[in-house]
């Protein structure tokens, strides 16, 4: 069984590019952890590096706030 998509005239499909941050918000999520607790490491293994971004994503977990913001762009917003 074939499927295809039927695509409306009124709608226009259009490729995203494949690095587009600003329209997948976990990128802006990963960045985020990068920048403020990830970078400037050096990790001895496997496990140490999981251990980590586990960390990391535990201190965002507790800041509710901080993953709100990390997903608002002025530019959603603009009129």
């Amino acid at each position: 069984m074939s499927a295809h998509l039927v695509v409306p005239d009124n709608i226009t499909i259009v490729p995203l590019p494949p690095k587009c941050p600003e329209l997948n918000p976990q990128e802006n999520v990963w960045q985020f952890m990068r920048e403020n607790w990830l970078s400037n490491r050096v990790f001895t293994s496997y496990d140490n590096l999981v251990d980590h971004c586990c960390a990391a994503w535990n201190k965002l977990v507790d800041q509710p706030w901080t993953i709100m913001s990390i997903g608002l762009r002025d530019w959603t917003h603009a009129s």
